[in-house]
């Protein structure tokens, strides 16, 4: 569908109401607009995010697309399982325990 936006004196874009509960924006959304081969682009955070993760991932080499995130999870939990067995090792060897 085709919707007209018309740019107000203070140089602000006005969308038509329709398209915006369409699109789920709401009063104070930012969104980022950028010129992409002579075309406007609007996008919102999320979608900012998204493309800068891609881009990062795109820079990693090949065979290593695994999450960073996924990584230091996967670390805490095993230095949180070793920590449990110390504890367990203490709490048994401990005089009086």
């Amino acid at each position: 569908m085709t919707y007209q936006a018309r740019v107000t004196a203070e140089g602000q874009l006005v969308l038509p109401e329709e398209l915006a509960e369409e699109l789920g924006l709401r009063p104070g959304t930012v969104l980022t607009i950028a010129r992409e081969d002579g075309k406007l682009v609007l996008k919102n955070y999320e979608q900012v995010v998204r493309d800068v993760q891609a881009r990062f991932r795109a820079m990693l080499p090949p065979g290593d697309q695994n999450s960073i995130a996924d990584e230091l999870i996967a670390d805490r939990r095993a230095e949180a399982a070793r920590e449990n067995v110390d504890h367990g090792r203490w709490s048994r060897d401990r005089p009086g325990a």
